[in-house]
């Protein structure tokens, strides 16, 4: 699509796709969604971002990132639940750590939820821009329809916000003696203060919908995280068979680990129970036979070293009381310090799996994002107690294994 042009948009549910090519020196990017009434937003909450990635009517969602080589950032939209008073959304773009002259292959595009393409625009003439309005859904004699817009703000996205009427707070007042700037008229793209940030309350919790999140961005700068794990007893055997005399099933907390420096390794009873002090700052703090305790089993993450981590797969791997993960209900909890609990539920498995993928955890560009995995893999093949491996070729991580003496 050229700037300023437009295509009907026949479908009520679409993903707005904001891509671009990674790269040395290329900055970050977040996605977000405006939704206004006769040109500006009811409230804040009508403002769909990384800090508040469902609106309440439900028709819009932010999913997050897909790293590698192209990153694309997501957005869905059901026009079929779009709230009447809502007349567009402003679908735009914040650059983190630089501006958007400095990325390559930037655009958005619109997909139906089968993957068509139904538009694609691409911005090529970003200069000092910050901020960026890639373009607009809006409605159109009963329908829908889609703008290419590419507005570009200096003032990154707090500017962005307040020119559709989201409030941000004030910047701490001059001190004496410090020359006082030119108020600033309305709609110009000059740089505003810097809001304070919104404080965290309550729970995150993440999901099929919405699988990830930023901890960076949550404020999770720091300190030591843990991460809990519990699980749900099934109330009968069948296909559990046998269970052990506790009544509990045995699960073990594992991760997998690589560091910056291509070290690579595991996390788990039957491995290592790791250091938090020097590489891998993982540890694990003991092996729960049953988790139905109120600690469950626990593994903790020195947020001290961001830096030195790449990524971390966090998986509960099935050791004793139950053939495969049917019927198991796990949750796993992370708890960044000074941050809301994070909190992901998984269940619903199908087959003869044996490990259930948690949670990836990525270093993106200085930036610790985790994403809700919900996967559960099977063991290789005639190998029923070594799906740690499986797990391994799921991901690439690329371990050397040997054989286990089993649990004490």
């Amino acid at each position: 699509m050229l700037k300023g042009s437009n295509v009907p948009v026949v479908v009520s549910e679409v993903r707005i796709e904001l891509g671009w090519q990674s790269g040395p020196g290329v900055p970050d990017a977040d996605a977000s969604a405006l939704l206004l009434s006769s040109g500006r937003v009811r409230s804040d909450a009508d403002f769909v971002f990384y800090n508040q990635p469902r609106h309440a009517s439900g028709a819009v969602r932010h999913h997050g990132k897909q790293t590698g080589p192209l990153i694309v950032d997501t957005l869905s939209v059901h026009l079929g639940r779009m709230e009447p008073q809502i007349d567009a959304i402003v679908l735009a773009a914040s650059a983190d750590g630089g501006t958007f002259a400095q990325f390559r292959g930037l655009h958005v595009r619109l997909v139906d939820m089968g993957g068509v393409e139904l538009a694609r625009f691409d911005s090529t003439d970003a200069t000092s821009e910050t901020a960026f309005v890639l373009g607009e859904l809006y409605r159109r004699d009963g329908g829908w329809k889609f703008r290419a817009i590419g507005q570009g703000y200096d003032s990154g996205l707090a500017g962005l916000a307040t020119d559709f009427g989201i409030s941000v707070d004030e910047a701490p007042a001059p001190q004496p003696n410090t020359p006082q700037p030119m108020p600033a008229p309305q709609h110009n793209f000059a740089p505003p203060p810097t809001p304070a940030p919104r404080p965290n309350t309550g729970k995150i919790s993440l999901t099929k919908d919405a699988p990830a999140v930023s901890l960076t961005k949550q404020g999770a700068t720091g300190g030591i995280m843990r991460v809990n794990l519990n699980w749900s007893v099934p109330s009968s055997g069948g296909l559990f068979g046998r269970k052990r005399a506790n009544g509990g099933l045995d699960l073990d907390l594992c991760a997998f680990w690589e560091l910056a420096d291509g070290s690579r390794g595991c996390v788990s009873a039957l491995d290592t129970f790791g250091d938090l002090h020097k590489p891998p700052f993982i540890a694990l703090d003991r092996d729960d036979r049953t988790g139905g305790s109120a600690t469950g089993e626990n593994l903790s993450i020195n947020l001290d070293h961001i830096a030195d981590f790449r990524r971390i797969l966090v998986f509960a791997s099935l050791y004793e009381g139950a053939q495969d993960f049917r019927g198991v209900h796990a949750t796993a909890t992370l708890f960044p310090r000074n941050t809301p609990p994070i909190e992901m539920e998984v269940g619903g498995c199908q087959d003869d799996s044996r490990e259930m993928v948690l949670a990836l955890i990525e270093n993106v560009h200085g930036e610790l994002v985790v994403r809700r995995e919900g996967r559960f893999v099977r063991p290789p093949e005639g190998r029923r107690f070594w799906g740690k491996l499986a797990v391994d070729q799921a991901y690439g991580w690329g371990l050397k294994w040997g054989t286990s003496k089993g649990k004490s």
